[in-house]
């Protein structure tokens, strides 16, 4: 491996000679706060376009001359094959303790325990799935290890009645076990997995349409039992119905504390055992998403992000790929899991476009239920046109410019918008977590109006360093219960979603042509609007503050040419309803 201009900082870092290089000619970089976020960006782009550091070409030729002396080996990747037999003959084939310790109704969790080797590493040494048929389904299921000897297969039926299944194994004990159970029919509030529904929007499985209205909170998961509960008690309170979370602990602003548990066995300061995983951090993680289903609220799990100071975003492909593995037979049986490959992929020094597309194929080669699966961006939109991406998770890119692009975005991807990062209502310095609640509101509506999703995120400065948007806790802002209202809004409108229509040149329009139609003025405020409709349809105007949360009918009935009187303030719609003949 040589070095030049087109390598990462991450990568010259990583490496004990050219990280020496890098220090000694470029020392007020190595010692800048700013380091972490440089990693994923190229030695090249950093030494000629940034001015701020003040490298002269000369400095720069040195560096550059220096690297180009030293080459590197390929590490080996972490790869580790599975043994072809976990154990001798002298074992009883499907001889392995097998008990149902979960059961239930159509989109419920079944669990089989089944008790075999725990000798050598059963992580890396064992390979276990079922298959189960119903009728002329048959569906592939992995299984996991879950220390102490005892293993599991969940899954996840989606049709009533009995299924059968059959395990198959490279230990003798657990293989060739087969059985049956009946699946009851499901409890009312419980709809399924959510799924893509007219193009760009959303229902469960069973048709019940879904309007997802998320939150971000990247690490509440690593607070501890109090704030933890706490933060699913103001969950239970607010409209969120999909909240972003990390599987792996954040370093960032206001995230210096250490988590109670690790994904890995071993420990930062003697290093981490990364052939086994520690199943006391994944049974946490699972009874938080159980906790999160039973609110009605979906778990879109972030798999990969870059704000870490662990190592778990610089781990080798083997690992990467076993991780992934061991997630999706332990999750993927929840049906309120979503997958998100990585918070700012492009962020990510130590993955590239191969891995990405490597992680994709895992999960949908192990993941039997189809869950939704996207990747969020940083800079640089990943290209949502690949056929595993199931709907666009959008940071924006522009300073102020979001929401509405999402026209634009729906033209371009032809999938549904999900901005799930559009800026935090709050007050700390950086900009994206210092919008007001008004503003937050209206970028909800832009981007609803346009026929898209937008999500919430708060960022108010607190003595503890206890953000929302982290670490959970209790919302402070004024967004959520306008958001609340919006959401109303929605579930009032068209069955099949808010799409946009054409309408006036200065403001944006959805519903349905002649029938439905809701104009949106967000920051201009009109005293009046007038309004050119199809003669012979007469309709209920109904004036809505966005802001204050009414609805006012206005009186008598409206057709062809009309004038609706406004407050002349912002926030504003107007929704007009075709009456009934």
């Amino acid at each position: 491996m040589k070095f030049s201009e087109e390598s990462r900082i991450g990568e010259l870092l990583k490496n004990e000679q050219t990280s020496l290089i890098f220090n000694r000619h470029l020392p007020e970089l190595a010692g800048s706060a700013h380091l972490d976020f440089l990693k994923w960006q190229t030695l090249g782009k950093v030494i000629h376009s940034n001015d701020e550091w003040g490298f002269l070409p000369e400095r720069a030729v040195a560096l550059l001359a220096e690297l180009a002396d030293v080459e590197v080996l390929e590490e080996d990747s972490g790869e580790i094959a599975p043994l072809e037999v976990a154990e001798d003959e002298s074992v009883v084939r499907a001889s392995a303790p097998v008990s149902m310790t979960r059961r239930g109704g159509r989109w419920d969790v079944f669990e089989f325990t089944l008790h075999g080797p725990a000798l050598g590493n059963p992580f890396t040494d064992v390979t276990l799935h079922a298959e189960f048929t119903h009728g002329e389904c048959t569906l592939r299921v992995p299984g996991f290890y879950d220390g102490e000897g005892i293993y599991r297969i969940r899954f996840m039926p989606d049709t009533y009645g009995m299924w059968l299944y059959r395990t198959y194994s490279n230990a003798r004990s657990l293989d060739g076990i087969q059985g049956e159970f009946y699946c009851s029919e499901t409890r009312d509030w419980n709809h399924g997995p959510v799924r893509v529904k007219d193009t760009f929007h959303f229902s469960y499985e069973d048709g019940t349409r879904y309007i997802p209205v998320g939150t971000t909170c990247y690490a509440w998961t690593h607070q501890g039992e109090q704030l933890e509960e706490e933060t699913l008690h103001t969950l239970a309170a607010s409209p969120f119905n999909k909240i972003r979370m990390c599987v792996f602990p954040k370093s960032y602003a206001y995230n210096s504390n250490e988590p109670e548990h690790y994904p890995f066995e071993g420990s930062l300061q003697d290093g981490w055992d990364f052939t086994r995983l520690n199943p006391i951090f994944f049974r946490h993680l699972e009874q938080r998403i159980e906790q999160l289903g039973d609110l009605g609220i979906e778990a879109d799990l972030i798999l990969f992000h870059p704000y870490d100071r662990w190592g778990f975003q610089e781990m080798k492909k083997g690992v990467d790929d076993r991780y992934l593995n061991y997630m999706v037979a332990r999750l993927a049986a929840y049906r309120n899991v979503w997958w998100s490959l990585a918070n700012e992929y492009d962020f990510m020094w130590a993955k590239r476009e191969e891995d990405w597309e490597r992680f994709a194929s895992i999960i949908k080669a192990n993941d039997p239920y189809n869950h939704l699966i996207s990747i969020h961006n940083g800079l640089t939109f990943y290209d949502y046109e690949r056929s595993w991406v199931t709907h666009c998770s959008i940071q924006r890119i522009d300073l102020y410019k979001t929401a509405e692009s999402t026209n634009e975005w729906r033209d371009r991807w032809n999938k549904p918008i999900v901005i799930d990062e559009c800026a935090y209502e709050g007050d700390i310095d950086a900009g994206w977590g210092n919008i007001t609640g008004e503003e937050m509101v209206r970028r909800f509506w832009e981007g609803a109006i346009r026929g898209g999703y937008v999500g919430h995120g708060e960022t108010y400065v607190h003595d503890e360093d206890i953000l929302w948007w982290s670490k959970g806790g209790i919302l402070h802002g004024a967004s959520p219960k306008r958001i609340e209202f919006l959401k109303t809004l929605m579930e009032e409108g068209p069955a099949h979603g808010w799409n946009p229509i054409p309408g006036a040149w200065d403001a944006p329009s959805a519903g349905i042509r002649d029938e439905y139609i809701l104009h949106y003025y967000g920051f201009n405020q009109p005293r009046f609007k007038v309004y050119r409709m199809k003669p012979g349809i007469q309709y209920h105007v109904d004036v809505i503050d966005t802001w204050n949360m009414t609805v006012t009918r206005q009186e008598g009935v409206y057709e062809g040419i009309f004038r609706v009187e406004l407050p002349g303030r912002p926030y504003m719609a107007v929704r007009l309803t075709k009456m009934n003949e």
